[in-house]
């Protein structure tokens, strides 16, 4: 027995295999393995697929069956054309009268809508100024409370009327907004009150009406955003005061709109107080444009909202079906105007074309590719669609309520050139446009629930197609995934190489000298990840500065801009100089000469990071900005490293990093941009601080994202170019 168990002591133990890798892990490790080559295709992968957008577009539909666009004949018939005909010549010659005044214009729309029985009320708000605030970025729509040294000069009159349905409970509400400029009043802002106005005195005899209808006529003096805006954030914010009262004591003039005269009204009143509605369903702002088409009607459909907001694709589709199909106007939906002369992306297009017929000779079924003129207008109206959204303005006075999550456009009627001078042009404008509202209305009307059952998420290429957010976001999946890939091969072969942490007094041999090393190399991505963490803190800082530059009294945006740029930079040397320890940085410098593609590799996931956070904010900011910050990341290499080698690949290597390193600072980027498309004749530096400007105005996403993501990471590839090495 002792023998067999000394036998089985010095048995041998078998080794046991390694595990074999799963297959997730598998080709984690040959993307890795290969990422030089998975990086070229994947990029040219990501640009093209976004290139080929305008041929996956799709057909629009409606998705909500409760709609049903068009199944009704029209309502309005010329007594409503008459009525607003009589409505636009009292304005006009109201308007010129020398004595006219705003008043008397809010006046006579307060006397034509409390004519028709419907709750009339005025709204008096001061014009907010734009005054760059960092928390307006985190918080609600600002409560618009009116401030001591605001000037009644200031003042504009929003005037609202509201129709109570007889078949609802009040809970739900339809709004419609023309804004008029109550100073200086034009042909067109008639015609726009004299649409609203036909289908509001249609609406007070229909009994199909289900949900209450406001007519917001907003004042426009102080631009067509703030009346809107204004009014809708007090409707919701409960004030328990009278409008007649409110700020009295501030601008006493102002309100004599209130004093109006019940007998002028035939025993009907302007109600002294905030008259609301229910929750709003939808919103259309109706607008006549002051320039006229050539051949037939159109209309322009705007719909962008702020940080790239869009209204449900149900609503767009019912405007672009009545329109079309049933009032005969040609819809419009903006385009980037230079595209279309672009010599390259009529190529393209024809390239396309011809893939197109090849697959259909192929096979019948394939449906792809698109005719060379479509391709091209489909792309310049896509470009535009990409450029507001990123831009993070709205196109127009329906984005005010999309803060609100209501869903909204902005309806641009283009007249034919000269059919406002003849009479009967003008009535079969105003039908025809009159029916299509009502049409809008009509199928608003129906619905039981909120928008829900098409996109929110797309991009327009006409007004008959669009690209929804899973197969856009295929282009930018692709042009961002070279980025996590070379951040972990460079990784792993900083790792895996021979750099060893030199260390000025080693310690006698033994076990205990080894650990210091081993557990500081295994450690050294800190020192790249605090210094790209001390960048990304200066870009925070950067964010900031504005709001101390607009402090500054009688600044030029040019001299703005300087000072900007003077800031910035004493406060990244003030942060290296602070937050650096001269022993840490000396330690740095001896253990981290080398590591450059540590701190590259780290740059590379903090770009990724945050392009996958900006798109889920704003796609468009997060695919322009990819395309400007990708390359950049993933060309970035030292400088002396390649002018040591001194071969055809290294030199081109400098070359495109100058090149990309040049373009990527946004400055420069927008300067460029902007000069390519409308001529660097009247380009100036100050023109990006203006444009800057307008981006915290609107409280846009894309400010962050400049401020905070690319230009740190274009710092930190500067930094990689001219490292030590």
């Amino acid at each position: 027995m002792v023998a067999e168990k000394e036998s089985e002591s010095v048995t041998p133990a078998i080794p046991r295999a390694r595990p074999k890798p799963r297959p997730i892990v598998q080709l984690g490790i040959f993307l890795i393995s290969h990422s030089l080559l998975f990086s070229v295709v994947f990029s040219t992968a990501g640009v093209l697929a976004l290139l080929l957008l305008p041929v996956l577009a799709k057909n629009t539909y409606i998705s909500e069956n409760a709609l049903m666009p068009g199944s009704v004949a029209p309502m309005l018939s010329n007594q409503e054309v008459a009525e607003a005909n009589r409505l636009v010549k009292d304005l006009t010659s109201l308007n010129s009268k020398p004595l006219a005044s705003a008043i008397g214009s809010q006046r006579l729309i307060s006397q034509y809508m409390s004519n028709l029985g419907a709750e009339v009320s005025h709204h008096k708000f001061h014009s907010q100024l734009n005054q760059f605030h960092p928390l307006h970025f985190f918080s609600s729509p600002d409560s618009g409370r009116v401030e001591q040294n605001i000037s009644c000069a200031l003042l504009g009159v929003n005037t609202v009327g509201i129709i109570r349905a007889p078949r609802g409970d009040g809970k739900e509400a339809i709004v419609l907004v023309t804004p008029f400029n109550s100073v200086k009043l034009n042909q067109n802002e008639a015609l726009s009150l004299a649409i609203a106005y036909s289908v509001f005195s249609l609406l007070t005899r229909v009994p199909w009406l289900a949900k209450d209808v406001i007519w917001l006529v907003a004042d426009s003096q102080f631009g067509e955003y703030s009346g809107v805006a204004a009014w809708l954030r007090d409707y919701h914010t409960p004030v328990f005061s009278g409008l007649g009262t409110l700020d009295a004591e501030m601008c006493p003039e102002s309100n004599n709109i209130y004093g109006l005269n019940e007998n002028l009204f035939t025993e009907r009143t302007i109600y002294d107080g905030f008259k609301r509605a229910g929750t709003m369903a939808a919103a259309l702002v109706i607008k006549v444009a002051d320039r006229s088409e050539q051949y037939e009607d159109s209309l322009s459909i705007y719909a962008e909202a702020s940080n790239g907001q869009m209204p449900n694709l149900d609503l767009i589709n019912i405007v672009n079906y009545l329109a079309v199909h049933r009032q005969g106007l040609r819809v419009k939906v903006e385009k980037f105007w230079p595209f279309l002369g672009l010599k390259w992306l009529k190529t393209l297009g024809e390239i396309f074309e011809s893939l197109g017929h090849l697959a259909r000779s192929v096979n019948p079924q394939w449906k792809f590719g698109i005719p060379a003129a479509d391709y091209i207008e489909g792309s310049a109206t896509l470009a535009s669609s990409l450029y507001h959204q990123a831009l993070g303005v709205p196109t127009g006075p329906h984005g005010a309520f999309r803060d609100y999550q209501v869903d909204a456009i902005t309806l641009e009627i283009f007249p034919k050139v000269s059919s406002l001078d003849n009479k009967v042009r003008q009535n079969d404008f105003l039908l025809r446009s009159g029916r299509l509202i009502e049409g809008v209305i009509r199928s608003v009307n129906n619905l039981l629930e909120k928008f829900h059952q098409s996109f929110f998420l797309y991009l327009l290429t006409s007004p008959g197609k669009f690209v929804s957010v899973g197969v856009y976001m295929i282009a930018f999946a692709l042009l961002v995934a070279p980025l996590p890939m070379v951040a972990a091969s460079l990784y792993v072969d900083a790792s895996n190489s021979d750099y060893s942490l030199k260390i000025d007094k080693p310690a006698p041999l033994g076990n205990a000298s080894d650990e210091p090393c081993i557990t500081l190399k295994s450690w050294k991505w800190l020192f790249a990840a605090k210094k790209v963490f001390f960048v990304h803190l200066w870009g925070s800082v950067v964010s900031l500065l504005p709001y101390f530059i607009c402090q500054i009294p009688s600044c030029t945006p040019t001299t703005s801009f300087l000072i900007w740029v003077f800031l910035s930079i004493l406060s990244l040397v003030v942060m290296y100089i602070v937050l650096a320890s001269p022993s840490s940085h000396a330690n740095e410098s001896q253990l981290q000469r080398g590591e450059w593609a540590i701190l590259k590799s780290v740059t590379l996931s903090a770009a990724f990071i945050g392009l996958c956070l900006m798109s889920v904010i704003n796609f468009a900011t997060a695919e322009i900005g990819g395309l400007l910050m990708v390359p950049m990341c993933l060309m970035a290499h030292p400088l002396k490293l390649d002018v040591k080698a001194r071969s055809i690949r290294t030199v081109s290597r400098v070359v495109y990093n100058l090149v990309l390193g040049f373009i990527g600072f946004p400055p420069v980027a927008f300067i460029v941009l902007k000069g390519a498309f409308e001529g660097f004749s009247g380009v100036n530096v100050g023109d990006f601080w203006s444009w800057v400007e307008s981006l915290w105005a609107w409280n846009s996403a894309t400010y962050l994202y400049i401020g905070m993501v690319h230009l740190p990471c274009w710092v930190l590839c500067i930094h990689i170019l001219f490292h030590r090495c």
